[in-house]
């Protein structure tokens, strides 16, 4: 069983309890807009590092080239907002003595619950690979390709961030059945990232119901670490998916988390564990605290 690393939670679910607004067309990038919003990123980020987290994840989810260009910030340069929001994360990780890692987030360049909105193969380059290089530029340790919902496109995102130079995990959105949202097999979809260099495949923003089907899976066809990040978000009387403009509460308290956390290293050997949507700190310290305890071989 590999060496167990921790993810931090959710980032968004933190901005929105915390009273910043998660909306179009500034979505999380709004926490780096000014310096006061900058501290409460930064806030995040530090709480997760108390809580265990060994790679804390920089806020560029939506700092692709069409988000940003969509939000009106072409004229003045966009890859500010991507170094910007990179150095919010790694003041944290020197803070911390170089304990955690930083990792770039890479998210589709669409809609991440949208499988058909994905864009032609060389739109795709193009932007996968200015974000990869800017990452790289503003200072992470690794790259993050997460929330994919396509072979297709996390293919093509891997072999930009590999290409770029940059240490590279790939992380699927799925739905039951070990499927993407495409319908694709993950098996399927592991097997074709690890061949274009991803040197862990995880699954993430996945109910927790889903994912031990999505660790046998990954077990099966990856040869490279694996893990999950789920999304434990209260979701009642709201869409299975897509994005609202609220804070949703976690619908698992910490301590279930914690259990299923255990639960999947010690009888999948998953070695990469977080928390995606609804996760707090507090659900992060008890799954370090659960996690760590579970005996290898």
């Amino acid at each position: 069983m590999a060496e167990l690393t921790l993810l931090d939670g959710a980032v968004a679910t933190e901005l929105q309890r915390r009273g910043i607004p998660v909306a179009a067309p500034w979505w999380t990038t709004r926490a780096v807009l000014t310096g006061q919003k900058r501290d409460v990123l930064r806030a995040v980020h530090e709480e997760y590092v108390a809580a265990g987290a060994d790679v804390i994840t920089a806020n560029t989810f939506r700092c692709n080239l069409r988000a940003l260009t969509r939000a009106g910030l072409a004229d003045a340069g966009l890859a500010w907002m991507v170094h910007a929001a990179v150095g919010v994360a790694t003041a944290v990780r020197n803070a911390s003595g170089g304990r955690v890692r930083v990792a770039g987030s890479v998210a589709p360049v669409e809609d991440c619950y949208r499988p058909d909105l994905v864009p032609p193969d060389e739109e795709l380059r193009t932007e996968h690979r200015w974000l990869a290089v800017e990452l790289l530029r503003a200072g992470v340790d690794l790259v993050l390709v997460e929330t994919m919902n396509t072979v297709r496109e996390a293919r093509i995102a891997v072999a930009e961030a590999v290409a770029a130079g940059a240490p590279t995990w790939v992380s699927f959105v799925c739905g039951p059945h070990a499927r993407l949202l495409s319908g694709e097999p993950l098996v399927e979809a592991a097997r074709a990232v690890t061949a274009e260099g991803a040197a862990a495949v995880l699954v993430n923003c996945t109910r927790p119901e889903d994912v031990e089907a999505c660790l046998t899976a990954l077990g099966g066809a990856c040869g490279v670490p694996f893990g999950a990040y789920p999304n434990v978000e209260d979701r009642t009387g709201l869409p299975e998916r897509g994005h609202v403009d609220q804070h949703v509460p976690a619908g698992v308290e910490p301590g279930d988390f914690a259990a299923l956390a255990a639960r999947w290293r010690a009888e999948f050997g998953a070695s990469v564990l977080g928390g995606c949507c609804g996760t707090t700190p507090s659900h992060l310290a008890a799954a370090a605290r659960a996690a760590s305890t579970v005996p290898t071989p």
